[in-house]
């Protein structure tokens, strides 16, 4: 899987990946201390999730997290790969309250993607106490022994 997961390709570029790991590590701090296999477990998730997407809405993630690295670039004269997490973190925040109702839906919808990324892990699921089932709470007996 690791082969696999080291192939994806995200939208946006060339320099997708890096973008798209600067964000998951300004809306999740703890994103930070992923091993390599992590993040391409992350990637392979955002992945999956974009792949069901029409052509239309990959393109516009793409030139969203495009319009993100010029962003950063004229702010900071770095692109967001290149940003200390705590100034992508604030870019973001910023992007998220702009006047343009585009650039809000953009943010939420990488920071979506972020969050799906880092807590669609099993590793992630467990860390954080996660246990929900196909099986409904069935799967989970002591929840009827209130």
């Amino acid at each position: 899987m690791a082969d696999r997961a080291a192939a994806v390709t995200l939208p946006g570029g060339g320099r997708a990946n890096a973008r798209f790991r600067a964000v998951l590590n300004a809306v999740v701090p703890e994103a930070a201390g992923l091993a390599e296999n992590e993040w391409q477990e992350a990637q392979a998730i955002i992945a999956r999730a974009l792949a069901l997407r029409p052509p239309k809405v990959r393109r516009q993630i793409g030139l969203f997290m495009r319009v993100l690295d010029v962003t950063s670039f004229v702010r900071h004269g770095r692109t967001l790969s290149a940003l200390p997490v705590g100034d992508a973190t604030r870019l973001l925040e910023s992007l998220s309250r702009s006047k343009l109702l585009l650039l809000r839906r953009g943010v939420w919808g990488v920071r979506t993607l972020a969050f799906m990324g880092y807590y669609a892990r099993a590793e992630a699921a467990r860390a954080i106490g996660y246990r929900a089932s196909a099986a409904g709470w069935s799967a989970r007996p002591e929840a009827h022994r209130r």
